[in-house]
């Protein structure tokens, strides 16, 4: 597999929306799990979002009911849709992928190989 790449961060102001993209590719069809991470100055990486090949997902709970994540498999590409943004949610944004995992680890660390570069959200109070 090829490692994936963001796009679609920025500043916004609190409140505000952002929609953060990731093209995946290299990965199996019906066997595989992507995810979103966040990691701010100092803190460690959190897994804030992920889904399966079938399309189940799972949130932190400091993103339920603000963030969602999606996919669109013919397009390769990863979404995680933004609102009511926060600035607590200020950090560098990274996308994963990797084979043979379930929704049940989409949003662990350890279980990802294959990691984007980065795209950074700013959120102003």
């Amino acid at each position: 597999a090829q490692v994936p790449e963001e796009s679609g961060g920025g500043s916004v102001q609190a409140g505000g929306s952002l929609r953060l993209s990731c093209a995946v590719s290299g990965y199996d069809r019906y066997n595989y799990c992507m995810g979103w991470f966040r990691q701010g100055p100092g803190k460690e990486r959190e897994g804030v979002a992920g889904i399966d090949s079938l399309g189940r997902t799972t949130y932190a709970d400091s993103v339920k009911g603000r963030f969602t994540i999606s996919k669109d498999s013919a397009k390769n590409t990863l979404y995680l849709q933004m609102n009511s943004l926060k600035s607590e949610d200020t950090a560098m944004y990274y996308c994963a992928a990797e084979s043979f995992c379930t929704v049940q680890t989409s949003r662990t660390p350890s279980r990802y190989r294959y990691w984007g570069q980065g795209t950074q959200v700013t959120v102003s109070s």
